[in-house]
């Protein structure tokens, strides 16, 4: 589909009041997009993993104002307390889908949203808080129109969902989503995230994330600035190159169950990641000596034990431990003997692979 076709510019009978409430998760790219242009289109195809435990819960309480104004209205308040500091991001979010979304002038709203996992936990929660709040949005508009389908109600949930935070199109669905056009893929798009359109083999629907919280600080250089630093950097053609080409090898994997590559392909991307910052005009480094360490000791586990436990990177320190759920216990034990201790407070997160939001 093209953005036009997103654009909502029917008459509507917009009702007085209502609430809708969504529970979006989060999600860890396995192939990572790593560069943009225009407002959050890739530069590359990602594909990803969805979460099962790290959600956020957003309720979007909606009444009808008296005359409609050339600004959206609205409160946003984080476990019940109200977050004037959460505004400008929303706001930004607002005026973007705003084109496609007009009713919402219509109404002055209230936005109360919590995490299941602590704020200041180092887990992105934009994939997560930035889609469940397009849920919300596009519950009003199937209840201004309910004729639209359900295909077309997630579509562009993950259309608006990209605007406010590129990896939030990939939370809303199933168990391992793409994001971005590639020419294996005939229904992929830079505007939204599709469901990975083959059979997922079983090994891979059972995996688990233990998030390594190594560091739990705001980042020195933000992802936008990350991003922005690919315009001109001199391995990016390459960089776009080699994450298509991973693409097919990632789609070949989840479809066979071969661990021992999806090991190698995952541990390169997310390493390729922080090499691709790491070589930046101005060059910066967010991995810790902390997050080394994890890597070494992950990588010797694995190697004395044939266990095809793997690491994976955002753009932070934290560490995402992989790993099929028939090694949980011995790889959850080796987590608590060897890793948490290079993590603040010993703490970590136990999560797994999960299957999308769910209205509430």
């Amino acid at each position: 589909m093209k953005k036009e076709d997103f654009i909502y510019n029917d008459n509507f009978e917009a009702p007085l009041s209502g609430t809708s409430h969504w529970e979006s998760p989060s999600n860890i790219a396995l192939v990572k997009y790593w560069g943009k242009s225009d407002i959050q289109i890739p530069k590359n195809t990602s594909i990803s993993f969805t979460l099962n435990k790290c959600l956020t819960n957003t309720k979007l309480d909606f009444s009808k104002k008296k005359n409609n104004s050339e600004f959206v209205d609205f409160d946003i308040y984080f476990n019940e307390q109200l977050k004037l500091d959460f505004k400008p991001k929303i706001q930004s979010f607002f005026e973007r889908i705003l084109k496609y979304c007009p009713y919402i002038l219509s109404y002055k709203f209230k936005i109360n949203t919590s995490n299941t996992f602590p704020h200041s936990s180092g887990i992105a929660s934009s994939a997560s808080g930035i889609s469940a709040l397009a849920l919300c949005i596009m519950s009003l508009e199937k209840l201004i129109n309910p004729k639209i389908s359900d295909d077309y109600f997630y579509m562009k949930a993950s259309f608006l969902s990209r605007l406010g935070s590129g990896s939030a199109c990939r939370s809303l669905k199933g168990s391992v989503n793409l994001w971005g056009t590639h020419s294996s893929f005939n229904t992929s798009s830079n505007l939204y995230s599709i469901e990975f359109p083959y059979k997922v083999h079983d090994i891979f629907n059972t995996y688990h994330d233990a998030v390594l919280l190594v560091d739990k600080g705001i980042k020195t250089v933000s992802s936008t600035v990350g991003h922005n630093l690919m315009n001109n950097h001199p391995f990016a053609d390459k960089r776009f190159q080699i994450a298509q080409n991973n693409i097919d090898k990632l789609s070949a994997i989840l479809k066979n169950g071969d661990t021992n590559e999806f090991v190698k392909l995952v541990e390169d991307e997310a390493l390729m990641l922080h090499g691709l910052m790491m070589t930046s005009d101005p060059s910066y480094i967010l991995i810790k000596s902390k997050t080394l360490q994890i890597i070494d000791s992950i990588r010797e586990f694995r190697s004395k034990n044939n266990i095809p436990v793997c690491f994976t990177l955002d753009a932070g320190a934290n560490v995402h431990v992989l790993f099929p759920d028939r090694y949980s216990d011995r790889v959850y034990d080796f987590i608590e003997r060897n890793l948490k201790i290079h993590c603040e407070n010993n703490s970590y997160i136990r999560d797994c692979v999960g299957f999308g939001a769910k209205q509430l």
